[in-house]
């Protein structure tokens, strides 16, 4: 009978044989028959991608990662972009402070390592922006180097795979050891890759395709019959409900006026409309009372927005014809130029509340719908 040592040696080696035939192709990764030929992968590329994809789907990260490598194809070209293009680059994909320290990022790697990333944890670890999965990941991939790459696919195959019934967070560390014990010291960086690959097509979350998946006679989990039943998480709390108002001035060439949010804090940075004084924890006015300035504000809808830890929900006011100066850190954005601004999700579905396809490329100008009557 052969020792768990073993054991594990053989489900990883039906691992990376399964990855072989089956690797997704995605355009941040080196594909495993170029990498047995002896291509490396970008460690820029890698990085990009990870800190793009943390509480992202891999759909939505493709066209943005594309735009980047097009606006910044090195670290070199990223550390000398201006902040403000990053951000504007960034818009849609949330989670703000990654773009943030993803410039910062960028200009340590330039300056104190000559545009090379480290090769190593430790060193990848102490870089802005970077945790212990994302350091494991690039260590892994981009070199690698024997560290286990635990997301939350690999979460769900090994909680499975030995029926791990202590609940997450606290399963861990158990996971963790057991995937530092399957790994490969020829492939680690194809063995990170494949785990991350199980998860996201076989060992998906809620049907997950059992037949078919590589590891299904050393599965506890299906042994049992219940593989759904794993990972075990707690329940989740129901996320609070805020209220506020956001106000939409249209000049009479169809400009808007913004403003940029504070560095700080939620949406750190980001360009928005006025709104009232709302945040995770309170809520603000919701009338034409907390308006920015007197004007002949008309409600124009509602635009709502689910963050990872409360809902918000913003009554929309519009006004037209308005001529003002910005007060300081404000500007009038050309209508043409609207879709290009740094905008998060939730002001732009409030710019479209009160202008249908004002944030949209290609759809006409803000100054083509004329003024409200």
């Amino acid at each position: 009978m052969p020792s768990p040592a073993q054991s594990k040696s053989t489900t990883t080696a039906k691992l990376l044989a399964w990855y072989d035939r089956h690797a997704r192709e995605l355009p941040w990764r080196v594909a495993p028959a170029k990498r047995a030929a002896g291509v490396t992968p970008d460690p820029y590329c890698v990085w990009l991608s990870e800190i793009m994809l943390q509480q992202t789907t891999v759909e939505a990260v493709k066209p943005y990662f594309r735009k980047f490598l097009e606006s910044w194809p090195d670290i070199a070209s990223l550390a000398a972009a201006d902040s403000d293009d990053v951000m504007k680059a960034w818009a849609g994909l949330g989670y703000y402070s990654r773009a943030r320290n993803l410039k910062k990022c960028a200009d340590t790697v330039a300056t104190e390592f000559g545009g090379r990333f480290p090769g190593t944890y430790d060193a990848l670890i102490k870089l802005p922006g970077i945790g212990p999965y994302t350091a494991a990941a690039i260590a892994a991939i981009a070199f690698d180097r024997l560290e286990p790459v635990v997301d939350g696919n690999v979460e769900r195959v090994i909680t499975r795979l030995f029926a791990i019934a202590t609940p997450l967070p606290a399963a861990k560390s158990q996971i963790k050891a057991q995937v530092e014990e399957m790994l490969s010291g020829e492939r680690p960086g194809d063995f990170a890759q494949a785990m991350m690959d199980l998860g996201a097509t076989i060992c998906t979350p809620r049907r997950p395709a059992c037949l078919t998946c590589p590891l299904n006679h050393e599965c506890a989990a299906l042994e049992s019959g219940d593989p759904v039943f794993y990972p075990v998480k707690p329940a989740k709390a129901e996320r609070p409900a805020r209220r506020g108002a956001a106000f939409v001035a249209v000049r009479d060439d169809g400009a808007v006026l913004l403003q940029k949010r504070p560095e700080r804090g939620l949406l750190g940075g980001m360009a928005e409309v006025p709104t009232t004084d709302w945040t995770s924890r309170k809520d603000g006015e919701t009338g034409i009372s907390g308006a920015p300035f007197a004007a002949n504000w008309q409600r124009a809808g509602t635009a709502s927005h689910v963050f990872t830890h409360f809902t918000l929900e913003l009554a929309v006011y519009r006004a037209d014809g308005i001529e003002r100066e910005p007060e300081a850190g404000g500007w009038w954005s050309p209508s043409e130029k609207l879709a290009g601004e740094a905008l998060p999700t939730v002001m732009k579905k409030v710019i479209e509340a009160a202008i249908p396809g004002a944030t949209h490329t290609k759809r006409r100008q803000l100054k083509s719908l004329g003024r409200t009557q």
